[in-house]
């Protein structure tokens, strides 16, 4: 989601106070947020506004209701955004996509709902007996629809009923949905002139926003959409054609447990689980780096570059510095290994190395010292070189043979993933390999050669 979608709670309440003067003693007991519709002042009453928001780039769903815009992920949470100018029937200016509206997210029963105005003022407090009865001279508005107007300072205020704006019996629900289902889409949006809210045809705007509910979890890229936005806002995991196939596969599987949203850190984090590479963060297993031995290709070279961004806290960097030591027995090998977490990079020299490791098959590369513990030869820590350092930036590296880049793509934003998959392309000798997260692709607009070996693909320059 872009900053421009982030929502900005902007609320300013007025609190209880009394009103004291010579003429008029009052408590205030009643607290109200106005907006204006048409240079119009209009107020809802404050226990059905959860916040105050600002959005743009809703996601359509097709045959709504006109005054229906779409739905929005407010953190997580599906929600209906709906037009209160285009309900009362009210002239809106042409809509920019880019424009941020002013919302109210208002709850109402159980269900939560964003309404666009035209501008938020302020919170005002009243005392609740000054609330006058509606006049039937707002008959631009269905008078059931509103509470009652009230003055403050100078101004006069139609305080909208949202309950009864938003309710409407389940056969009214059932009509409105299957009038979107089923009518053709130049009768949906056939609205005439000054329609009235109360007509049966609209049937209220919860039975609308329970339609587009009801509506939206059949398209399928609107609900992907709201995994996207939902995978960058809680973990900077960036949907693109790097990694949307595995996305959409794992959609399939996530509805399949019932589940629609990501609603959490914790839903993000299971979401992803299945995404990352084999070993990530842990040991490689003598399998896992046996594939990796076979997928390097020949090299007779006297020295091997290797270029290792997102080495993270150098465990993949150490296996690797083995595996390429077993594959290139007679080469010297020189690793860059990078990342942007500066306090990982700083400790990885100084790695514990967990006794287990000497039994296993990475036991011909370490050396036990004087107080029993085991660290990796000097060879092997020759070969090394951790820097902090940030692959969207310039990188000054030699032409390499090897790129180790599993799964960093897909923390970068589209246009940084394509500038660096670009520079894997640039950095790679001619005979030389990049291998990728096991889950991502290189993007399609870049000529790569592929080779794959198991589960792992090594792309060449073409």
């Amino acid at each position: 989601m872009s900053t421009e979608n982030e929502v900005a709670v902007a609320t300013t309440e007025v609190a209880p106070k009394a009103e004291n003067n010579a003429e008029n003693s009052t408590v205030i007991d009643f607290k109200m947020v106005t907006f204006s519709l048409a240079d119009r002042d209009y107020s809802i009453d404050i226990m059905h506004v959860k916040e105050i928001a600002k959005a743009s780039r809703f996601t359509y769903v097709p045959n709504t209701l006109p005054f229906v815009l779409g739905v929005y992920n407010l953190r997580g949470e599906i929600i209906p955004i709906l037009d209160l100018r285009l309900f009362f029937n009210i002239p809106v200016p042409e809509r920019d996509e880019n424009k941020l509206e002013n919302m109210l997210i208002l709850a109402v029963d159980d269900q939560k709902f964003g309404v666009v105005v035209d501008k938020i003022d302020k919170v005002v407090g009243v005392q609740r007996s000054t609330i006058q009865p509606p006049h039937p001279l707002f008959g631009d508005i269905n008078i059931k629809y509103i509470d009652g107007v009230v003055e403050s300072n100078n101004r006069l205020y139609v305080l909208l009923d949202i309950t009864k704006i938003f309710s409407s019996k389940e056969v009214a629900e059932s009509h409105v949905a299957a009038h979107v289902q089923k009518a053709p889409s130049s009768e949906v949006n056939n609205v005439a002139p000054r329609q009235s809210a109360a007509q049966p045809a609209a049937g209220g705007l919860k039975a609308a926003a329970s339609a587009v509910k009801a509506e939206a979890p059949k398209e399928a890229p609107i609900d992907l959409k709201f995994i996207k936005e939902s995978l960058q806002n809680y973990s900077k995991f960036y949907v693109s054609p790097v990694n949307e196939s595995w996305v959409t596969h794992r959609y399939s599987e996530w509805s399949e447990q019932g589940k629609k949203q990501i609603q959490n850190e914790a839903d993000s984090k299971k979401y992803l689980e299945t995404f990352w590479s084999t070993c990530t963060d842990s040991w490689w297993t003598k399998e896992y780096a046996a594939a990796v031995e076979k997928i390097l290709p020949d090299n007779s070279a006297k020295q091997i570059i290797v270029w290792n961004p997102g080495c993270g806290k150098g465990m993949e960097t150490y296996s690797l510095a083995c595996v390429l030591k077993k594959r290139y027995p007679d080469s010297k090998i020189r690793i860059y290994a990078q990342d942007i977490d500066l306090l990982s990079v700083s400790n990885a020299a100084l790695m514990s190395i967990p006794a287990k490791l000497a039994t296993d098959w990475y036991g011909s590369y370490l050396t036990k010292k004087a107080n029993g513990e085991y660290t990796f030869s000097q060879e092997i820590k020759d070969s090394i070189m951790f820097e902090y350092h940030d692959c969207k930036n310039a990188n000054a590296l030699p032409m390499v043979d090897v790129i180790f880049a599993r799964d960093i793509l897909s923390l970068l934003d589209e246009k940084s993933q394509e500038a660096v998959a670009a520079d894997f392309l640039e950095k790679m000798k001619g005979n030389g390999i990049a291998i990728i997260g096991e889950n991502e692709a290189m993007p399609s607009s870049l000529n790569f050669g592929e080779k794959t070996v198991g589960t792992l693909v090594a792309y060449s320059k073409d």
